[in-house]
């Protein structure tokens, strides 16, 4: 019965990834994550851009230079052997536009619950989801493509665990 649920799961994600595929237009989901973080996080650099995509630093320089042939990301003055990336305005308009389809398209398929199995759900979601975070690196990469605007540090169960995992290692 536990891999029948599992298999399940693997459906839904599948569904998600399906759906959520179509906001990301034309962008690969790594140059979309590359956008999405530097939306949120302006200031980045290809370094940090390549861990949290998770692609390596010359797939990174390729996904830069493309997004910059697009006018959707300017290379900062380089500091020190660093350049900071930003969005232009074209940029953050693909983001919005982007993060606008991607949660219509999953508030849909939520919207097959009823208001109460749907707080059930979520609150098994946040379970999960706090469940399975390692690590603050491992939350950066996970919520690559959220909209970090309506999850806060507060009330997002990977931020949060990140946050308690960091506090632990601290203490010890």
């Amino acid at each position: 019965m536990q891999l029948l649920d599992a298999n399940k799961l693997g459906a839904l994600g599948a569904m998600i990834r399906d759906r959520t595929g179509a906001s990301l237009r034309e962008l690969s989901p790594s140059a979309a994550a590359v956008l999405s973080m530097l939306h949120f996080k302006p200031g980045l650099t290809t370094t940090e851009l390549a861990e949290v995509v998770g692609v390596s630093q010359p797939t990174a320089v390729r996904l830069i230079d493309g997004l910059e042939r697009q006018a959707l990301i300017v290379r900062g003055n380089p500091e020190g052997r660093v350049t900071p990336l930003t969005l232009t305005v074209a940029g953050h308009a693909q983001v919005r536009e982007m993060q606008a389809l991607r949660l219509a398209a999953l508030d849909e398929l939520l919207s097959a619950l009823r208001p109460d199995k749907r707080r059930s759900f979520v609150s098994m979601l946040d379970e999960i989801l706090a469940g399975a975070t390692t690590s603050r690196a491992f939350a950066r990469t996970t919520c690559r493509l959220c909209e970090h605007d309506l999850c806060g540090h507060e009330i997002c169960p990977i931020g949060c665990r990140a946050a308690e995992i960091e506090r632990e290692e601290s203490e010890r």
